[in-house]
Formats: C-alpha cells, sequence, structure tokens
C-alpha cells in the first residue's frame, strides 16, 4: 500500500508539472498520448487504494451540477481601482505622489525612493481571488463581490486547467486574478450554443457563477493573475517582487508587466496598447499603473473607495446599445449580398456609429435582432461595429426578412450555406467595381488613381465590364470622365503601364480568389513558381501549402475551372503583363530551397521597431518573410530578434531586459 502510495504522489506531481508546461509555459515537454497514459494509470490507482490528493489533476472538477453559492469573506479587502479618462488626470495623479514623497522625504529621515511604476493590463472579464494554505494547496476561490464578501466558486474555478492546484510556497496567501473568454473561444462557443453569448466578459461571468459544471467547462476560461492581496510570513518590499512571486510559483499572467519612472514613459506604454489592443485574443479596457515601494503605498493609504498608490486608464468605451432602424442589402465583390445595419447614431469608441455589421440571415436568428429592437453594438479600433444581440425589452418590432432579388441589378439570388448571392457577376455594377478597385490596391497591382468613385465613373461613362478593359483605356478615354483633366488622366495611365510588371504573388492576389490573401499568394508563389503551375495545380498539391486547407483548395480550383477566368487572364497578358515568376528562373527551386535552409531567420519570430533608413515597415516585413521570419507586433521571452532603427522605444528597452537579440538595420543586412 505505501508503494502505490509514493506512486500516486509521484504521478500527481509528474502531471501537475506537465499541465503547468502546456497550459502555463507553452512547452510541452511530453505529447498528449504520454500524457493521457499516466493520467489512466493515476485514475486506476486512486481508485483501487482510495487514495486522493487533495491537488491531484484528477480533482479537476468537469462535471455536476452544484446547490447553490456559499458566501465568503476575503482575508484582505479587494479594491475598486480610481480612474484616469484622460492623459491630464493620469498626469495629476503621478504628480500628487511626486509631492507627497518630496514632502515625506523633506521631514523624515528615512527617505522613500523617486516613484517608479508597473504598467499591467486592465482585463475586461471577472475578477476572481485564490487561497492557498500552508501546504501550497488551492482551498478556495471566490468572486470579488462587494470587495469584502463574494461567492464561493471554487469547483467551477477547478475547471480552468491552467489554474495550479498547488504551488511551492508554504504561506498562506491570496491572489487575485481575472477569468476571460478568450475571443476564440467565444466565437467556437457560439457556432454551436443554443443561446449564443453577447459578449465575452458575459460569457466569462456566466461560465464562473453557473452551477452546471460541464457549462464552466465548455467556455474553456483562462485565468491570468497580477496581485497578491494578502500573504502571511515575509511580506514584499516592491511590486516587483510580487510578480516574481507570481512567476515563479506557476501562476498564468498574459507576460504584460512593464516599469516606467516617467509620465511620457507611461503614456508611449498607453499608446502602444490602444494601437494593440484589437490584436490580443482577450479583451482589456485600460491600463493599471501602480507604484512599486510598498512602503510609499501604506503610507499614502486610500480614501474611502480607493486606493491612492494605484489609477486605471481607462480607454474609450468599445460596446454601447442603441436602436436599429432598418437594414440596408449591399453586394460585394464575390456577389455575395450581405446586410448592414442602419442604427439610431450613438458615440462608440470616440466616432459616431450609425451602421453595423450583421453578417447574414443565420446569424440575424441566432442573435433574435429585429428592427426597431435595441441591440449592443461592439466596436474595435477602427474595425466596423457588430451587433451582439438584442436587449430585451417592451420595444415594438418586426423580423427582418431577407431579399429575392440583388438590389442592385435584379437578378434573382441564390443561397449558398449560409450566404445569399447574386450570380451575375459580369453586369452586376458592384461587384465590377470592387473586383477592381481591389486588383488595382496597393498590394495587388498597385495602379494608383483607380479609386472606387473613379471606377464607377468609367462603368458609367466608359461602359469598362472587365479588368482587362483597363489596359485598353487611352488618354482620350479619360478625358471624358468628369473632372479629369490632362494630368489626372495621364497620371492614371502611367500607373495602368507600370503595372503590367508585377510580381506573380501580386498578381494571384490582384485575381481576388476567394479566401486567397497577400500570405497565401506568396506561399502560391513560393510553392509552384509560375502562374501556369498555380492554374493546373492539383487539388492534393494545393493542400501541401503551408495553411492552406481543404476550403481555400477547393476555392482556388474552383475558381480556375472558369472559362470566363482563364479568358480573363489570356486577355491581361496579352495586354503585356510580364509577370516575375521564379519557377522560370534557372536552378530556381534549388536555390530557393538552398536559401531557406541558410537563411538565419528561418521560423524565427522578428520585432521591427523605430524608423529605418532603407526600408518602409511593410516592405521590411515581406523580406523577413521570404526569409523564413515570422513579423510580430509584440516583444515576448518568446522573441528571436528585434530589428531597430530610428526612435526606437519601448520594444527595444523590453528586448534588452529580456536578453532578446537586437539587431541594427545595418547588422541585419549584413547577416541577409
Amino acid at each position: 500500500m505505501e508503494d502505490k502510495k509514493k506512486e500516486i504522489e509521484g504521478l500527481v506531481s509528474r502531471l501537475n508539472k506537465y499541465s503547468r508546461e502546456y497550459y502555463t509555459l507553452d512547452k510541452p515537454s511530453v505529447t498528449d498520448k504520454e500524457y493521457d497514459i499516466l493520467y489512466k494509470k493515476l485514475e486506476d490507482l486512486e481508485g483501487e487504494t482510495g487514495y486522493i490528493l487533495p491537488y491531484s489533476p484528477t480533482q479537476r472538477i468537469g462535471d455536476g451540477v452544484l446547490n447553490g453559492f456559499e458566501k465568503y469573506t476575503h482575508r484582505a479587502p479587494l479594491w475598486s481601482l480610481g480612474k484616469a479618462q484622460n492623459y491630464e488626470e493620469l498626469k495629476d495623479w503621478l504628480e500628487r505622489n511626486e509631492r507627497f514623497v518630496r514632502e515625506y522625504n523633506r521631514q523624515n529621515e528615512d527617505k522613500l525612493p523617486e516613484p517608479s511604476y508597473w504598467l499591467t493590463r486592465k482585463f475586461d472579464g471577472l475578477s476572481v481571488n485564490l487561497t492557498y494554505d500552508e501546504n501550497g494547496i488551492l482551498v478556495m476561490a471566490a468572486t470579488r463581490g462587494t470587495g469584502i464578501t463574494g461567492e464561493e466558486i471554487t469547483k467551477q474555478v477547478r475547471t480552468v486547467k491552467s489554474v495550479p492546484l498547488r504551488v511551492n510556497s508554504r504561506e498562506l496567501f491570496e491572489i487575485h486574478g481575472e477569468a476571460m473568454m478568450t475571443r476564440e473561444a467565444f466565437l467556437k462557443y457560439n457556432e454551436t450554443a443554443k443561446v449564443p453569448l453577447k459578449n465575452t466578459r458575459n460569457g466569462a461571468a456566466g461560465a464562473l457563477r453557473n452551477l452546471d459544471l460541464a457549462e464552466t467547462r465548455r467556455r474553456n476560461l483562462i485565468i491570468y493573475f497580477y496581485d497578491v492581496g494578502y500573504k502571511e510570513g515575509r511580506q514584499f518590499k516592491t511590486y516587483g517582487e510580487m510578480i516574481d512571486f507570481i512567476l515563479s510559483e506557476g501562476f498564468p499572467t498574459d507576460g504584460y508587466f512593464e516599469k516606467a519612472d516617467t509620465f511620457e514613459e507611461i503614456k508611449t506604454l498607453i499608446e502602444e496598447n490602444i494601437e494593440k489592443r484589437s490584436e490580443l485574443s482577450y479583451e482589456i479596457d485600460g491600463i493599471v499603473i501602480v507604484l512599486d515601494d510598498m512602503k510609499t503605498r501604506d503610507l499614502l493609504g486610500y480614501t474611502v473607495k480607493f486606493p491612492r498608490w494605484g489609477i486605471a486608464y481607462k480607454f474609450e468605451a468599445e460596446e454601447t446599445t442603441t436602436r436599429l432602424l432598418s437594414v440596408e442589402w449591399n453586394v460585394g465583390r464575390s456577389g455575395r449580398v450581405s446586410p448592414t445595419a442602419i442604427l439610431e447614431p450613438v458615440e462608440l469608441a470616440g466616432v459616431t456609429v450609425q451602421r453595423a455589421t450583421l453578417n447574414n440571415m443565420d446569424d440575424i436568428e441566432r442573435k433574435d435582432v429585429k428592427i426597431g429592437a435595441d441591440v449592443y453594438v461592439r466596436r474595435s479600433n477602427d474595425v466596423i461595429p457588430e451587433i451582439m444581440g438584442r436587449v430585451i425589452n417592451d420595444n415594438v418590432t418586426e423580423d427582418i426578412l431577407p431579399p429575392e432579388f440583388c438590389p442592385s441589378c435584379g437578378t434573382k439570388l441564390t443561397k449558398i450555406g449560409a450566404h445569399l448571392f447574386c450570380e451575375n457577376t459580369l453586369s452586376c455594377r458592384p461587384q465590377l467595381i470592387k473586383t477592381i478597385v481591389h486588383y488595382a490596391s496597393r498590394d495587388a497591382m498597385n495602379i494608383e488613381g483607380l479609386s472606387e468613385k473613379t471606377v464607377e465613373s468609367m462603368f458609367i461613362n466608359l461602359d469598362l465590364r472587365k479588368i482587362s478593359d483597363i489596359y485598353a483605356l487611352t488618354k482620350e478615354d479619360l478625358l471624358k470622365l468628369p473632372a479629369t483633366k490632362d494630368r489626372k488622366a495621364q497620371n492614371l495611365l502611367n500607373a495602368i503601364e507600370n503595372s503590367k510588371k508585377a510580381k506573380l504573388s501580386s498578381f494571384i492576389y490582384a485575381l481576388g480568389i476567394q479566401n486567397v490573401g497577400e500570405r497565401t499568394s506568396r506561399d502560391l508563389e513560393k510553392k509552384f513558381g509560375t502562374l501556369e503551375n498555380v492554374m493546373n495545380a492539383g487539388r492534393e498539391e494545393l493542400l501541401e501549402v503551408p495553411d492552406i486547407g481543404e476550403i481555400v483548395a477547393d476555392c482556388i480550383l474552383d475558381f480556375f475551372r472558369s472559362p470566363e477566368v482563364r479568358e480573363e487572364i489570356t486577355a491581361l497578358l496579352n495586354h503585356g503583363i510580364e509577370l516575375d515568376e521564379p519557377g522560370k528562373k534557372k536552378d530556381w527551386e534549388k536555390d530557393s530551397q538552398k536559401a531557406e535552409e541558410s537563411t538565419p531567420f528561418t521560423g524565427k519570430t522578428v520585432v521591427i521597431t523605430g524608423t529605418m533608413k532603407n526600408y518602409k515597415r511593410k516592405d521590411l516585413e515581406e523580406k523577413i518573410i521570404s526569409l523564413g521570419g515570422i513579423p510580430q507586433g509584440s516583444v515576448s521571452k518568446k522573441t528571436d530578434f528585434v530589428i531597430y532603427g530610428e526612435e526606437a522605444g519601448s520594444k527595444l528597452q523590453k528586448a534588452q531586459s529580456l536578453g532578446v537579440r537586437t539587431l541594427t538595420e545595418d547588422e541585419f543586412e549584413g547577416m541577409i
């Protein structure tokens, strides 16, 4: 029996280690199959002996329904933070801290350090408070509640696999975290949900305050930790020490802990987060700024509501409610006819919102959206706002009905899957205009001057009906367009002529194949080398291309099977388009393979910061991709290189602090 107990203890230790590697560090050392074999062995031994450790991975709750919630009184209050709505308010708060430290140091011999700050992201989820006992075992989890008393949710938190059930510390402590649904988890859940979630925050809150543990588990939550609210034994002298403790004990974090000393440094870091906000997989609604020195914190103390030593800089709101007035149906480049909601104007994230996307009829029915209803509207940076659902109230509403005919050309619509399509690709004005504008866009054939307004004028005045028609235009034709003078006409002709020499990948992207973007176009160029090879590629060959799955492969095959498409490509080539096709160069495949094998950037993550002398940012990113590298927007411990130019800021500093290799522009060019 004792031997089996020791075996159980060893298995629990190993499995918890493997879980941390997988869920927190993202560096698994064993396969899923190996983990499952050990887990099954542990289950069998526990069943045979009845010896079950409270921190065994088998004790992560995943099923069952609870009777209700018990109240829990936190050992230390969970304070809310005061808010700074703008930089002036933030600057005032920083100056108050500086005055306090100066005045204290003037009157006392035991001097306080100059104010220094840590910045963390303000997560938009549900705050939780976890208690670990003197044996390092998770014994309690509770919601924030009033800040003094919360609801016990220990079993719900145990379903979150990244949360450690046992830690190394042998001093009782409480740790604060934020439970969230990632955007990916939210979308995946809503694909099959009978009642779709309105947003990720409600999804997380509903998961932890749910008595059905299977439902909690289905929402696939994450919890990021950032603060120790209560701790027995040795106390932290700085917040930096607290961060080290949180990380060393294996608690998952988002990795964002930034140090700053001045208002300008803090402002720069806030601006970076506003810029990167939409790229994160989880929601944030601000940045938290706290003093580093704990003694200074203690002396500053608290107001009735907030600590004086911390503040939250709030971003512009990204969600609100307004009235849905009507629905407008629009034709896209692929012929898809999609609904757009016309809204009662409302301020959201610094702009007036009057329109929002609705995707398709299935989306409308799933969200139970109706004309006249109040709806939840969400906006992320410059992305068109989206309706998340309907507010249940007493508004008089009417159903949204799909159109039978194309709102532009009158052709009877066809339903394919969840979407409506106009199949009149040859003379449906919106389709043709958007196709040509895409073809002429900067990342495609780069014909400057072919705006949507200009192409629409060509459709009306010059009978423009297909892409190849633009290469037959003369100066006399262009002068017939309203408000087009000699110089403008000549500039447009020059741009059209210059577009005739193009990279193969740019041409593939310009053709507008459904689901084929810039990256896939580059991958097709790299794999096949010539336009002819791409056009004649088989399904199995296409599936060998990185990131091309069955749906994208079928889109490519269907596109090039069309006689009209092949006829149009022939017409374009006959107009003098010359493609830079790597496959026609001598020993292309061998040289490409050799270059890929020899580049020091193959498979490496690269961050660019600052202003370069010889590259635009996009050109440098493309160069890195051509060398097999992976451009990224932010620096982390997993970053391999940071290439920096003039006026490089916090990204360079972070790279240096993490020991990430940094390269000047000249050093980069020397390596390649």
